[in-house]
């Protein structure tokens, strides 16, 4: 094993390649409300593991699903499910190949166990950050408490390209939040960070707090080093110009190590 928990994916040697390895789930009440739209359930959780995927500069390839389900879950209700998994599937060149289905008291509970591969040596870990890196988002925050996390879309393409193109030195996703997510970053790097609040890219009716703390962006947070940044903006905006690049901050040998305001925690009470 080359990596194991702590990072977003599990990395595991085979000839020639790497292989990941991701689970992730989304549970009625948690990560979507009993009124959400079924397609859109499925939808986001297969695309939570491919994110994590792209985290780590990788290719999706192979999903087991396993759903709960209570006994009173209407059919046509679970094939809508289905063919949001299935869609989320084709979009990203995924094979559903199997998984289980069994019976729940409890809410409506939904895994996604899903393989990828990297080239030996060009995975993209947080641990790798160094002083003086620029750390970057792409996209907008914020506003996932309106509704946006049941549709967003996960940075294959993007993060493909950029580790393909520049020298990322540590790369994640941003599921719980920056305020949490980045401190994350820095503490496997050992490093601390300074980011401008003012400077976050944010979606239209949302503060730096809604930016820093409501969670599930599902936008690549990556650090690269300082003499790139002028050609990395250059090129991403003729590369991908519908879709933001924002440098926030710097990693630092000696900064801040977590925000006032706090990222999603599932077990804060």
């Amino acid at each position: 094993m080359k990596l194991g928990a702590g990072d977003d994916c599990a990395v595991v040697e085979m000839a020639g390649r790497l292989l990941l390895l991701k689970s992730d789930c989304v549970i009625e009440g948690i990560h979507f409300l009993p009124e959400s739209n079924p397609k859109w359930i499925g939808w986001k959780a297969m695309c939570r593991s491919i994110s994590d995927i792209a985290a780590m500069g990788g290719t999706p390839l192979d999903a087991l699903v396993t759903m709960a389900v209570r006994s009173d879950t209407e059919f046509t209700w679970l094939r809508r499910v289905y063919a949001g998994l299935k869609l989320a599937a084709r979009t990203y060149e995924v094979n559903l190949v199997g998984g289980e289905t069994a019976r729940s008291p409890g809410p409506f509970f939904l895994s996604v166990a899903l393989t990828g591969s990297v080239e030996d040596g060009k995975y993209i870990a947080r641990s790798g950050g160094r002083p003086g890196d620029q750390l970057y988002v792409t996209g907008k925050l914020g506003g996932s408490l309106e509704g946006r996390h049941m549709r967003f879309r996960p940075r294959v393409a993007e993060a493909h390209w950029l580790v393909s193109r520049f020298p990322v030195h540590a790369m994640m996703d941003l599921s719980d939040g920056l305020a949490s997510d980045l401190p994350r970053l820095a503490l496997a790097s050992r490093l601390g960070f300074e980011v401008d609040t003012g400077s976050l890219p944010l979606h239209r009716g949302c503060r730096a707090e809604n930016g820093l703390s409501d969670g599930e962006d599902y936008e690549l947070l990556f650090a690269v080093p300082v003499p790139v940044k002028k050609q990395l903006e250059a090129e991403w905006q003729g590369k991908f110009p519908k879709l933001r690049l924002t440098a926030i901050g710097k990693l630092v040998e000696k900064g801040a190590t977590h925000f006032f305001g706090k990222g999603y925690d599932h077990f804060a009470r």
